[in-house]
């Protein structure tokens, strides 16, 4: 098990207490599963920028090109993540503290996932924002709240002083979760209809719901939280996710901005003049 390699190397002496990047990455390259998990990824985000950049390069409307920066920056901020990941330079070993399972034990902590969820998922909202209508407080409050997931998230993962602060931690990053998941379900989808953009708005905005909704139920049943499942098998978990979440969900995204540019064009100008409560500064 690879939560447990760190610690039997320090108990034969082969190994300092603080492991050096080379040893890390040495860690993850001994592990096939876990490090075919950060592999595939890498292939699939540098895949998926190839593709976008050319699904859009014929889009002229401004809203519609804005669209796909953002997301396009999803696979770019990806493919930046998943290599310091595998490289072993956003992973550490952390001990366990007592109530863990694995309490005691150097556990294999890929801590840079939350640096790429902290970058990418906002783009993703967005993206999601931009295509509802939405006004600027809405996106405003979605993209800070999920900001604010993922540092509270990254907290959890990273306090070793206390197990139940792992917790607390863990339910602060719940619940501004809960605020992101309010907006995109009953805001953003109000505003779609508005927009006249709710067919695609509501396949995404299920896709991204049911698909986040996963994290945090992998995080408790990974080595992170209750430790039913081993670091390998949440990295797969993870990885299988961000594919569908990030790569698949803008591939669907683009590939109908191309397909209705015109609508996303008429939309009246500025974020939340399709929406309830007020207009903002025009952004074509």
């Amino acid at each position: 098990m690879i939560e447990t390699a760190a610690a039997d190397a320090l108990a034969s002496g082969m190994v300092p207490l603080e492991m050096t990047q080379t040893e890390v990455f040495q860690a993850i390259q001994a592990d096939s599963l876990l490090s075919a998990s950060l592999w595939i990824n890498i292939a699939l985000a540098g895949l998926s920028i190839l593709l976008f950049v050319y699904m859009g390069r014929n889009v002229e409307a401004p809203r519609a090109q804005l669209i796909f920066v953002a997301a396009l920056m999803v696979p770019l901020v990806s493919i930046s993540s998943y290599t310091g990941l595998i490289s072993g330079l956003t992973v550490s070993f952390l001990e366990m503290p007592a109530g863990h399972a694995l309490a005691g034990q150097e556990v294999l902590t890929p801590w840079g996932r939350y640096l790429t969820w902290a970058l990418s998922t906002p783009m993703i909202l967005i993206a999601l924002g931009l295509l509802a209508g939405t006004n600027v407080t809405k996106l405003f409050t979605a993209v800070t709240a999920d900001i604010g997931m993922c540092v509270t998230g990254l907290a959890a993962a990273l306090t070793t002083s206390s197990y139940m602060l792992r917790w607390v931690w863990y339910v602060i990053s719940c619940a501004f979760f809960v605020v992101v998941l309010y907006i995109l379900l009953a805001e953003w989808a109000e505003d779609a209809e508005a927009a006249g953009t709710a067919e695609i708005f509501n396949t995404l905005k299920v896709l991204t719901v049911v698909l986040w909704l996963g994290y945090p139920i992998f995080w408790a049943l990974g080595a992170e939280g209750l430790a039913v499942l081993d670091v390998a098998i949440t990295s797969w978990a993870y990885s299988g996710m961000d594919i569908i979440a990030k790569y698949l969900f803008a591939f669907l995204l683009l590939r109908w901005v191309v397909d209705n540019e015109r609508t996303i064009a008429d939309m009246a100008s500025g974020l939340g003049s399709a929406s309830r409560g007020g207009g903002a500064p025009a952004d074509d």
